[in-house]
């Protein structure tokens, strides 16, 4: 059966790329340029998304995100973090990169700022959410605590702990955790600090568990791809979209 529905995902996506493109965006932080993507649909007058990607930078799973909500009726535009001349070859340097940018959260949520400025250029509407992915995923938290102007933030299987020494603040917007049960990097620990914090925030708050689900359950080029559970998560992406956005 999950060979199946693989098979069934891959087609879809392709399905996805025949039909649609995302267009590049250029834009910048300072003199370090960023290279963004947008769905074809930009310009329209309809709900936009900000899509996060994980630590290695743009990848095909942020990539097909951004193409699969251009069909359900969303302007998504996805993030470029790193910049030009910084996207990591490896998984160690991605590891490098991305806990730099997670100890400079402030960075983190500049960069996340100026992507979503983007996106409000070209989306011509202020309901907006983010979703991200691993690292994004992260970066989704971040949004929220920084207080950023969005409807709501999706962490899909995200680095869900935060320094101890940080404050827990106001957390005005609507958040949804999907996370993987098996995931190693959330610990019991991690979580209840996590649901402290958006208790503490007075936030809007759900958290899914995925059973027997990895780290990366979503991917379709993960080891730890989950297609049942990947299919459940994107269902309940949307449900949280629907119910923030529209």
């Amino acid at each position: 059966m999950k060979k199946i529905l693989a098979v069934a995902t891959v087609v879809l996506i392709s399905q996805l790329v025949n039909a649609q493109s995302l267009k590049a965006v250029a834009y910048s932080d300072g003199s370090q340029k960023l290279n963004g993507l947008v769905t074809s649909n930009a310009g329209k007058k309809l709900p936009g998304v900000l899509v996060l990607p994980a630590w290695k930078g743009i990848d095909e799973e942020a990539k097909n995100a951004a193409l699969a909500l251009e069909k359900e009726g969303y302007v998504a535009f996805v993030a470029d973090i790193y910049g030009e001349g910084n996207v990591p070859g490896d998984n160690s340097a991605a590891a490098k990169i991305s806990s730099a940018y997670k100890k400079d959260y402030a960075g983190y949520q500049k960069r996340i700022q100026l992507a979503l400025a983007q996106l409000q250029a070209v989306a011509k509407a202020d309901n907006i959410a983010v979703i991200g992915y691993c690292f994004g995923g992260s970066g989704a938290l971040e949004a929220a605590r920084a207080g950023l102007p969005v409807k709501g933030v999706i962490s899909i299987h995200g680095g869900l702990g935060k320094d101890s020494a940080r404050a827990n603040t106001a957390l005005s917007t609507k958040i949804l955790i999907e996370n993987p049960a098996e995931d190693k990097g959330v610990t019991p620990e991690v979580m209840n600090s996590l649901i402290k914090e958006m208790n503490e925030g007075k936030a809007d708050w759900q958290i899914i568990t995925y059973a027997y689900s990895k780290h990366t359950f979503t991917d379709p080029q993960s080891q730890d791809y989950n297609p049942v559970m990947a299919k459940r998560a994107w269902e309940h992406t949307l449900l949280f979209l629907k119910e923030a956005l529209k």
